[in-house]
């Protein structure tokens, strides 16, 4: 079949649409049109956002950053390939249940509310979600992104990797991925190829929960694929080896 031309890269909470930079450049070097918005309340440089709270960030929930990107590819000439990391990984779920989408990439993907995370994930997302938290944002402090994303990274990488992307984040989009029912999957559904991504050494959304949303899906004429790069963090879009995943889902895309 035809391929789409169109790649819509969504990213994930705790960054913004610059941690998509080097990706959105290497696939327009490969002749494809690339649309990389940030979320609602995202958007400027992360270093400015952590200095100033953007006045629309706390406004923004999960829905919000799907409904945002439906009504992106919505003004699309052909419905693209979506590639979402982290939280956007759900968001791309969501996409593919909505339609939007010619094939759906989750990279190191958030769980729907229908699949129960392990512990660990919920002990290290929690301060960023917490219900009790006097402040509708959450700003992670070196440490905690040195722990949940930069934890294969060199001590002298991850100060820079911090100053690049870190974002502060709306308590509210992890709180409608965990309370509403939009965040549900239907995995029973006929749907659009999707690819489930995962790092191995991801301390986020460990390797064993992505195998676990990829294997809800239960539609038999519909194609769900996964692949763990085994020396990858949370922070596999940006760590050194970051242009062999994009390559891999090219290649996935391309020859389906």
């Amino acid at each position: 079949m035809a391929k789409s031309k169109t790649i819509v890269l969504v990213h994930g909470m705790f960054v913004n649409d610059s941690s998509w930079s080097d990706w959105k450049l290497y696939f327009e070097q490969k002749g494809y049109t690339v649309y990389a918005p940030p979320n609602p309340g995202h958007e400027g440089n992360p270093a400015e956002l952590r200095e100033n709270i953007h006045p629309k960030l706390v406004e923004t929930g999960f829905i919000d950053v799907v409904m945002n990107i439906a009504e992106l590819i919505d003004t699309l000439p052909e419905k693209p390939l979506v590639i979402g990391h982290s939280m956007a990984g759900l968001a791309v779920q969501k996409l593919l249940d909505l339609g939007k989408v010619d094939a759906a990439v989750s990279i190191d993907g958030a769980p729907p509310k229908n699949v129960f995370p392990p512990f660990s994930t919920v002990k290290i997302v929690w301060p960023a979600v917490s219900f009790f938290a006097s402040k509708g944002y959450y700003l992670g402090t070196r440490d905690w992104y040195n722990r949940a994303f930069f934890n294969t990274l060199p001590k002298s990488e991850q100060d820079k990797a911090y100053d690049l992307i870190a974002v502060p984040e709306s308590r509210k989009i992890g709180q409608e991925t965990l309370l509403k029912s939009f965040s549900n999957a239907d995995f029973k559904k006929s749907h659009q190829p999707i690819l489930f991504i995962g790092g191995g050494k991801d301390t986020i959304f460990p390797p064993e929960l992505t195998k676990k949303i990829a294997g809800k899906y239960k539609h038999p004429g519909s194609k769900v694929d996964v692949k763990i790069f085994d020396d990858k963090s949370h922070y596999i879009c940006g760590e050194k080896g970051w242009k062999e995943v994009a390559d891999y889902i090219l290649n996935w895309y391309n020859n389906l």
